[in-house]
């Protein structure tokens, strides 16, 4: 039990860092009431983005195949403020998140609107030569795919193991939000991500950038000094999702978990699974009527389906 209470405290650290947005990003879910998300309430995604390891690691693996591209690569190391402060934009980053899944629809939609317009701007020429656009459709697929794929696989990895046919629901359920940002050939299902994969491995490099961007990961002050050993390993959980051959391809083979470290993973994934916080997955719960710990308590696994 002290175990449980020990860790509870560093994870719910993590998860305000999180979940808990930037300067002019603040936003109360819980409002207004009624209003549905661009993913209804018992959705795998509501279950998914609650969880801090999850959001966490499968956000950082996201990045890793992202930075793995040339010219989306290009666009995220050029054009953004990472290195200056990655803290910040991380926390846009999951500020983005929260309102793309937990947001009221009109304020979701909102938000995608000015990141498909700032988008727009990002342009440039990869390091093979060839011109790009943020607002690329293959680019924009290959974004949302990686963070698709990131999210969901880590929540299978260290929450709660998902089904294959539930791995595609997930998928599905974010083919909306993927459309409002332009992502028209986004996966649907967990095999069309296999597919992509298979698709665009050729293309896909190892780079320094990858390297600075772990290196950044692991020692920016993004969480408290006290926490910095839990940063460090929730990179290497991060590491520990990229498909086999790319992983080597990238080679970071060596630096993913140990066989006690992704024990303890599990542990802190499964702990974030009942750990209620007061952020935008309770918010939302309150705005649908349902109760602000429902979600911790796998409401959402048993939801009847005339509730809305």
């Amino acid at each position: 039990m002290a175990f449980g209470s020990a860790w509870a405290r560093r994870l719910a650290s993590v998860a305000a860092t999180l979940m808990e947005p930037p300067p002019g990003l603040d936003f109360d879910y819980s409002h207004p009431p009624g209003v549905p998300a661009l993913v209804a309430a018992d959705s795998l995604s509501w279950r998914i983005f609650k969880n801090p390891v999850a959001l966490f690691a499968g956000g950082v693996a996201a990045v890793i195949l992202e930075l793995a591209e040339p010219s989306v690569r290009s666009g995220v190391w050029d054009h953004s403020g990472f290195r200056c402060d990655p803290g910040l934009r991380l926390r846009r980053t999951g500020a983005a998140a929260m309102m793309t899944v937990y947001g009221p629809r009109p304020a979701a939609e909102a938000m995608i609107a000015r990141v498909v317009a700032l988008h727009e701007q990002v342009r440039g020429v990869n390091s093979a030569g060839r011109a790009y656009c943020a607002n690329d459709q293959p680019l924009l697929d290959w974004v949302q795919a990686t963070a698709a794929f990131g999210f969901i696989h880590a929540y299978h990895a260290y929450a709660a193991p998902l089904t294959r046919a539930e791995r595609s629901r997930a998928f599905a359920e974010g083919t909306e939000a993927a459309r409002l940002y332009g992502a028209l050939g986004a996966p649907a299902a967990l095999g069309e991500w296999e597919a992509l994969l298979a698709r665009t491995a050729p293309s896909l490099e190892r780079s320094p950038v990858i390297g600075e961007f772990l290196s950044i990961m692991r020692s920016a002050p993004i969480l408290p000094l006290a926490l910095r050993p839990l940063q460090r390993l929730m990179v290497s959980a991060a590491i520990d999702l990229v498909p086999d051959e790319l992983r080597g391809r990238l080679r970071l083979s060596r630096l993913g978990l140990s066989a006690p470290q992704r024990v303890l993973v599990r542990a802190l994934g499964a702990l974030g699974e009942r750990l209620p916080l007061d952020a935008a997955p309770a918010q939302a719960c309150l705005r649908m009527g349902l109760p602000a710990d429902w979600l911790y308590r796998g409401g959402s696994r048993a939801l009847s389906a005339d509730h809305f």
